[in-house]
């Protein structure tokens, strides 16, 4: 029997914890990173993780090898990164790794956001790292999980395929490959642009959450979200927005996902239109808001989602006034910039590329 692959989990939130500890029961040698050692001193002290799942699902204690802050440590032994973060704290993640990373290690964004793998690649330029690692990115996060402890993580359900994409696409096989025995689900996204633009919480989350300001701010979040939030005047400005999402991708030559194939392919859920479609999703009902505006489908996925895509069509010539809307009323809310804030064709690398270079950087790692 061969070598177990080494995996380490950078971030210990509800979605890393849950990794290191399926991981764990799974066999295989597990190392936790958390920048912050206080956050995981418990799960330090006991030596792993415990586990609780849906009927039939992952569970009992995964113990971890190391439990770390120190960057250095966490991959020296590491075959396989995991990076479980929010995608603004990516290029941070980055440049603390940038020192350590060594040839042959794949590093994978659980999950990408939009643009993920291309900013990690971008800021690992910067810094002059110049290991041969493999970047990539999955479409969306594997697990339904939640933190329900100090060394306690809860998954609720896993899904049944999540595509994931390298960069250079040429490389994608040799990722699934690598993540094969632990993960089976994982399955060809074909590159990171379609993985990047095939993120429906850029179109879901913040526009939903805007919507709703007023109501979330004065009954802090007491409401069904998708439910009572998604009036049909709300799922007429989703789908606009949905429509300028498909029509970015199409400039750049990729068919992505509508709004409503993507609610058929996920949750079987259909009807004439997006409201009707959402209010079909059984697993919709019951979901409360946000509490606050403070929220990560606002302070995440504005500047990591919404602005990147929007970028990327201003720069290929579509009309993308609903996003900058969106974008410029998360900015008033939050007193900030996150056109500034956000992930700008600059931030990602690709300032200037002419749509055939970007395909081919993409597809082959040629710039």
């Amino acid at each position: 029997m061969g070598k177990k692959t080494r995996y380490t989990v950078i971030g210990a939130g509800n979605g890393g914890k849950a990794m290191a500890a399926h991981l764990a029961l799974m066999g295989f040698p597990v190392t936790l990173y958390n920048r912050t050692l206080e956050h995981v001193a418990a799960i330090k002290t006991r030596g792993g993780i415990e586990l609780v799942s849906y009927e039939d699902g992952p569970h009992g204690f995964g113990e971890l090898d190391l439990v770390t802050s120190d960057m250095g440590e966490a991959l020296e032994r590491a075959d396989v990164v995991m990076v479980v973060v929010p995608a603004t704290a990516h290029a941070d993640i980055a440049k603390a790794a940038s020192p350590y990373l060594r040839d042959g290690q794949v590093i994978v964004l659980h999950p990408g956001r939009t643009g993920g793998t291309l900013e990690f690649v971008h800021v690992l330029r910067q810094c002059g790292c110049e290991a041969d690692v493999t970047v990539a990115e999955a479409e969306t996060l594997i697990y339904a999980a939640r933190s329900e402890g100090p060394a306690q993580a809860r998954i609720f359900r896993i899904k049944d395929a999540v595509p994931l994409a390298a960069l250079p696409a040429t490389r994608t096989p040799q990722v699934l490959g690598a993540l094969s025995g632990a993960y089976p689900r994982f399955i060809d996204g074909k590159n990171v642009l379609q993985t990047s633009l095939n993120n429906m919480g850029a179109i879901f989350h913040p526009a939903l959450t805007l919507l709703n300001a007023g109501r979330i701010e004065s009954t802090g979040g007491e409401f069904q979200f998708y439910i009572d939030g998604v009036t049909p005047s709300v799922a007429r400005v989703l789908e606009a927005l949905d429509r300028e999402r498909v029509t970015v991708a199409a400039s750049l030559g990729i068919r992505a996902r509508t709004g409503m194939e993507w609610l058929r392919m996920a949750y079987d859920a259909t009807g004439e239109d997006l409201h009707e479609a959402i209010h079909n999703q059984p697993g919709y009902r019951g979901i409360k808001a946000p509490a606050t505006l403070k929220h990560r489908y606002i302070t995440e996925d504005v500047p990591m989602s919404l602005v990147p895509i929007a970028a990327i069509g201003q720069r290929y010539g579509v009309q993308v006034w609903g996003m900058d809307n969106i974008i410029r009323m998360a900015s008033i809310v939050h007193r900030t910039d996150y056109w500034r804030r956000g992930r700008t064709l600059e931030r990602l690398g690709i300032e200037g590329l002419s749509v055939g270079e970007i395909t081919r950087y993409v597809m082959e790692g040629d710039r």
